[in-house]
């Protein structure tokens, strides 16, 4: 295997005022500056809070080594498009990463491949890193069709079927996402070993899908899982940190 540093990513969601979103991101830039005094972390960590506090999330980080980044993106650097951010706008806030093509923009919004792939397109344009999530639904994995669907999804969401460039893969089976749900750890490994299969040994896989401190430490262990996206366990530093530990 690669010896590709782990990523330990938190996506807010919809989660934060500024209260306890600025409560949240000091205790973990303290932890992170105090990591990097000698407790030493081996993972890169990314927080992904909602686009209202990233300019005080952004701030919050300075001089911890936490990389802030985006929840979406639209496929235009400006216009008349009411309600979206650009890309070139998060890189401006201070983001060096976007998620794209999480399933709650595909499902949710109606967003296809067609569309991450544009938005890709675009993180690359800002010079932001794309975090592209893929996964399968209950119904695909039930008929055999998991490896396929992802695969596929994967191919359709990048601008390149066969190289995902300066981009990092979340595989997030969509009915693990925010249900407690975990897929075994077999079926992550052989999920993520399939994704492998069509990108550049560099390329960052991680796993999501109700990641916590409880089952974080085995699912990192797993060859080709090069990290976390981690949902409602970011929401809370004792947890998140502990998935944090986990990469060790």
């Amino acid at each position: 295997m690669t010896d590709r540093k782990k990523l330990v990513a938190g996506n807010w969601k919809m989660n934060g005022l500024r209260s306890d979103g600025l409560a949240l991101v000091a205790e973990l830039a303290g932890r992170a500056r105090a990591a990097g005094e000698g407790d030493k972390i081996a993972c890169d960590l990314l927080i992904c809070p909602p686009a209202t506090l990233l300019g005080l999330v952004h701030d919050a980080l300075a001089g911890s080594g936490i990389a802030l980044g985006g929840q979406n993106c639209h496929p235009m650097p400006k216009g008349a498009f009411t309600g979206d951010v650009s890309a070139e706008m998060l890189a401006d806030a201070g983001c060096s990463h976007v998620i794209l093509g999480h399933s709650e923009r595909r499902h949710g919004h109606g967003e296809t491949d067609a569309l991450v792939r544009e938005k890709v397109g675009a993180a690359r344009r800002a010079g932001l890193v794309p975090v592209v999530c893929v996964g399968e639904s209950l119904a695909q994995r039930g008929a055999g069709e998991a490896v396929a669907a992802v695969t596929a999804q994967l191919t359709e969401s990048l601008p390149k079927p066969d190289d995902a460039g300066e981009a990092i893969i979340a595989y997030e089976p969509v009915w693990a996402i925010g249900t407690g749900l975990s897929a075994s750890l077999d079926d992550i490994a052989a999920m993520h070993a399939a994704i492998r299969r069509d990108l550049s040994a560099e390329t960052r896989i991680l796993y999501g899908g109700s990641v916590n401190s409880t089952n974080a430490a085995a699912i990192l262990a797993l060859d080709d899982v090069d990290g976390a996206l981690v949902g409602g366990a970011s929401l809370d530093a004792d947890s998140f940190w502990t998935i944090v530990r986990s990469a060790n």
